[in-house]
């Protein structure tokens, strides 16, 4: 029940039912991405957390490091995010900014130590409980031109349309409402000029090129409850695990216009609303050894989040004519407008599974230097759902997506009571053969105050990648797919202020 989401997809659907099911394999990677999130201690160092114990964020980390915890702690995170784009078509610009207030994180952690004195290897550990938010989807972006594109969504109709009888077109998604607002229509005479019973081709009486621009408004995000136990093993061995419980909410505006000059369509709109929201269940697995008292050890494998996801969508369209003259309908053409309808479906998502380690190295009593690496395949996510075929979105998962190792560096350094924190971070390139670099560079910084009973950490972080956006698909003679192509640079800046409570 989606559009025209991606040009790969739509190479590959070929029944009528399909065409308005593509798309999903954009949940793939958007709902397996998620942003530095935890404490403000966490996020000024990088998001590094693998080898790192005794922070509230190794609930949905590293788990072990809550064996690290020598004291009970309740915990509040405020956020606030600012997510800027920069849309390049036809060389032209065009800039959006999204603000968003959050509260990322909200814990407890209770621990329950052994005494000095009291035998054996066990000395006790820490329960902990979460909700945290991993990530954020509200943005816009969006393109206009004063230059005439290379085509018209309306080749897109009549590429899809093309052998699909008149009886059956009205149920093609898009192309059936453009087929309503007569923007395509049937041939209905061969070159005998005999009459065609349920004819399979269309032509469009809309031969020039448009000025195009489209906006795309998301909003949403995705938290995560986690339930977790991390052990200690004579100071020397920590092993943990914890259960999330994830939720997402996810909805997408996007309009699509084109303007045209000396034809009898003045302009055209479409319209789309898309609605998602879902919850999916994981497990995070992890240990943490000390070889010496100074250095910190870490793994951890987190699982598959397998959801269940609801979908909403509908979609309109208006097709604004000057008063043309159907002669095939003997009609004269005014506003034209045509609605889908509300199409539910469920589906399931089953996202990648990571795998990572890291080594934290402690100056002394005057900070630390860590540094974590991981591995996740995208390309290994899948679909399934009963109300449609999910085969050609999860064929363009495996065509399309790939896997990355991502990497992150952070420090602290202790003065009295006061913490400085930096870090750096870097998610790899997640498409397998892409002309555009759309790899995720992190820096960080931030800083902390620690009292006996109470800390106060501030972070600052930005994030900087680039993506690509297909409006739609029309193929030229070599296979080439020369829609509408937008890059998008975006970057996102998060301010957040944890304050922790030690009992």
């Amino acid at each position: 029940m989606r559009l025209l989401a991606s040009f790969l997809c739509l190479v590959l659907l070929t029944s009528g039912t399909a065409v308005a099911q593509s798309g999903y394999f954009e949940d793939a990677y958007r709902f397996s991405k998620s942003s530095p999130a935890g404490s403000a201690r966490i996020m000024s160092v990088g998001g590094t957390q693998w080898s790192l114990g005794g922070d509230v964020s190794n609930l949905s980390g590293n788990p072990a490091g809550l064996g690290f915890f020598r004291n009970s702690e309740v915990s509040l995170s405020l956020g606030y995010d600012l997510w800027s784009t920069d849309a390049t078509y036809l060389d032209q610009n065009k800039s959006h900014s999204t603000s968003d207030f959050s509260l990322p994180n909200l814990s407890f952690v209770g621990a329950t130590n052994k005494g000095l004195l009291e035998k054996g290897a066990f000395k006790g550990g820490a329960w902990g409980f979460s909700v945290q938010r991993i990530a954020n989807f509200s943005n816009e972006f969006g393109y206009y031109s004063d230059k005439l594109g290379s085509s018209s969504i309306i080749d897109y109709y009549l590429g899809d349309a093309s052998g699909v009888p008149e009886s059956q077109i009205e149920n093609r998604g898009l192309t059936g409402l453009a087929y309503q607002t007569y923007q395509i229509n049937p041939i209905v005479v061969d070159a005998a000029g005999k009459p065609i019973t349920n004819p399979r081709s269309y032509d469009s009486f809309v031969l020039g090129l448009p000025f195009q621009d489209e906006n795309v408004n998301q909003e949403g995000s995705a938290s995560q409850i986690n339930f977790g136990y991390g052990a200690n093993f004579n100071h020397k061995l920590f092993v943990g695990a914890s259960l999330g419980i994830r939720s997402i909410e996810f909805s997408s505006v996007k309009k699509y216009n084109e303007e045209f000059g000396n034809e009898p369509l003045i302009n055209s709109s479409l319209l789309e609303n898309l609605f998602i929201n879902g919850t999916g269940v994981n497990l995070n697995l992890g240990l943490i050894y000390k070889p010496i008292d100074y250095v910190n050890l870490g793994f951890v494998l987190q699982t598959p989040t397998w959801f269940s996801l609801n979908e909403e969508y509908e979609a309109s369209m208006t097709a604004t004519y000057d008063d043309y003259f159907f002669a095939q309908e003997n009609k004269t053409l005014g506003v034209e407008t045509a609605v889908s309808d509300v199409f539910l479906s469920n589906y399931g998502l089953r996202t990648p599974f990571k795998v990572g380690g890291g080594a934290t190295f402690f100056l002394g009593k005057h900070g630390f230097i860590s540094a974590d690496v991981d591995w996740v395949d995208y390309s290994v996510a899948r679909i399934n759902s009963r109300d449609f075929n999910e085969g050609p979105d999860n064929q363009v998962i495996q065509d399309l997506y790939t896997s990355t190792v991502n990497f992150r560096l952070g420090g602290e350094a202790k003065i009295e009571r006061w913490r400085i924190r930096g870090g750096y971070g870097y998610a790899g390139d997640p498409y397998l053969n892409s002309s555009l670099d759309q790899s995720t560079q992190l820096l960080s910084g931030g800083l902390g105050m620690k009292f006996e009973s109470f800390n106060v950490d501030f972070s600052l972080v930005n994030q900087k990648f680039n993506s690509l956006y297909r409006s739609y698909k029309v193929l030229d003679n070599n296979g080439l797919n020369y829609g509408p192509l937008t890059e998008v640079k975006n970057s996102i800046t998060s301010a957040v202020i944890t304050v922790g409570f030690n009992f």
